[in-house]
């Protein structure tokens, strides 16, 4: 499961990549070796953020579901915010923010449900 998550990232990664490093006014922080030295360095905030909430939250459920609600509801907005047609809209914060409210109906019904 790793190696296919490890994987579906590559092309984010080389994107992200290109972007970092295709500016009009070049300098020194957008070299390439200083944006792969950057993101090497972020490379390691996942698996450190992963143990420190193992580590510190292990004891507090609530705070964890809080949380990974939270981030849910983040990456549906982005999600949403990039994914969604790209159409010339006069409220284009709206198709996201319908992924948020969507998310929370569903967890809001998840909740009266009592699962």
């Amino acid at each position: 499961l790793a190696l296919f998550i490890g994987v579906q990232n590559l092309p984010e990664g080389f994107n992200a990549f290109r972007e970092m490093t295709a500016t009009s006014k070049p300098d020194a922080s957008h070299r390439p070796g200083a944006v792969l030295g950057l993101l090497f360095l972020v490379s390691f905030l996942g698996p450190v953020a992963a143990a420190t909430g193992y580590f510190l939250l292990q004891d507090h459920p609530n705070v964890t579901a809080s949380i990974m609600a939270f981030a849910g509801g983040g990456i549906l907005y982005l999600l949403f915010e990039d994914i969604a047609p790209q159409t010339t809209m006069k409220n284009y914060w709206l198709p996201p923010m319908g992924a948020v409210f969507g998310f929370l109906g569903g967890m809001i019904g998840n909740m009266l449900i009592g699962h």
